[in-house]
């Protein structure tokens, strides 16, 4: 991927409402978002706390230098935002208005952007795992992802919730969630990515 079309999704912004403005508007209820898309935007940054630690204050440092620090505003308010997936243990039973929403998805494609390198790397070591019949965990980085996104992920959600068990019970589809995550993050830095993802957020929701 050449760095002018990364460029073209991650350009310079000059006020929050025009980083807001590079994802369009797309109709929702008064509420807010719906519960899938909470969880989908919640898993992304998931995915995001396996690949590093001190995620969340990666995260936070985006919103400041994207200037969207007065919708994310500190580690409190964003835990609350993330919240609203319906697959949490802590599920506030909120609603992400669209500019939360919004917000959350460039700071996730802001940061998949930086570890992109990382994230081709683990999808390039699944692929050659794959290839030789290897256990996805006999590659040491790409395991450390896998244990650390199984650790979240069992250790934030709802067991009660029966999609949420049917995961903790498998590894395996654990594991490919994980890995379903990383191949939107990556997509997420491509020309229009950020855009794409955005839609699919919202697929069957509207017309």
């Amino acid at each position: 991927m050449s760095q002018s079309a990364i460029e073209s999704d991650f350009s310079p912004v000059d006020s929050p409402a025009s980083i807001l403005n590079t994802l369009p508007d797309i109709s929702i209820p008064a509420k807010g978002c719906s519960p899938r898309t909470q969880q989908q935007i919640d898993l992304l940054l998931l995915a995001l706390e396996a690949l590093e630690l001190g995620a969340s204050e990666q995260m936070l440092a985006i919103a400041r230098q994207l200037g969207v620090d007065e919708i994310v505003k500190n580690r409190v308010n964003l835990w609350r935002l993330r919240c609203s997936n319906p697959w949490r243990r802590s599920y506030t039973r909120d609603y992400l208005s669209l500019d939360q929403a919004k917000a959350l998805v460039i700071i996730a494609a802001y940061r998949a952007r930086d570890l992109m390198v990382i994230i081709r790397q683990l999808l390039l070591a699944e692929q050659q795992m794959r290839e030789k019949n290897f256990p996805l965990d006999n590659h040491f980085r790409l395991s450390e992802y896998l244990e650390r996104f199984r650790a979240h992920f069992r250790s934030r959600m709802n067991s009660r919730r029966a999609k949420v068990s049917a995961y903790i019970a498998s590894e395996e589809q654990l594991n490919e969630l994980a890995l379903s995550l990383l191949d939107k993050l990556l997509f997420c830095t491509g020309t229009r990515g950020m855009q794409r993802v955005w839609f699919s957020l919202f697929d069957g929701e509207v017309t």
